[in-house]
């Protein structure tokens, strides 16, 4: 079981922890001034608890594209909104905010994870996906949780 893991033989949680630890750790990751104060979509009430969230945003985002090739900034809103609550009105599907999105993948460009598709959206390098698998096979030696 020693070689050939990849982003999907490990849990998506256990990925996004330990990615994000990465980025942060590194500190290469650039985050905008402006982190502390946004929400992350008009679905949500308050900005994020977790003063890393921009490291998790944007490591689940490296995963994402990883496991879908082409993904752009419209699809990562859809993935991301959530409901909002209307008062006594149903619940609606509201995208996530776009902009947040957008600098993730930027910034994940600047540290050459991920580049423009040709086609749509973006899709990950090839040393993009030698770092994300390695991160993967840290995990499964750890003893972290491999779906296998």
């Amino acid at each position: 079981m020693g070689h050939g893991v990849t982003v999907k033989d490990v849990s998506a949680q256990a990925f996004v922890k330990a990615y994000s630890a990465y980025l942060k750790r590194t500190g290469r990751l650039e985050v905008p001034k402006w982190v502390d104060l946004v929400k992350t979509g008009p679905h949500k009430e308050l900005a994020p608890y977790d003063p890393d969230w921009f490291y998790v945003r944007a490591a689940s985002i490296a995963r994402h594209v990883y496991l879908r090739k082409g993904t752009g900034v419209g699809g990562l809103r859809k993935n991301y909104g959530g409901s909002v609550n209307r008062g006594s009105r149903p619940s609606r599907h509201r995208d996530a905010s776009g902009s947040v999105a957008r600098k993730c993948m930027q910034a994940l460009e600047k540290i050459s994870v991920l580049e423009l598709d040709p086609v749509a959206g973006r899709q990950i390098t090839a040393d993009g996906q030698k770092d994300l698998d390695r991160i993967a096979q840290q995990i499964v030696e750890a003893g972290g949780s491999a779906i296998f």
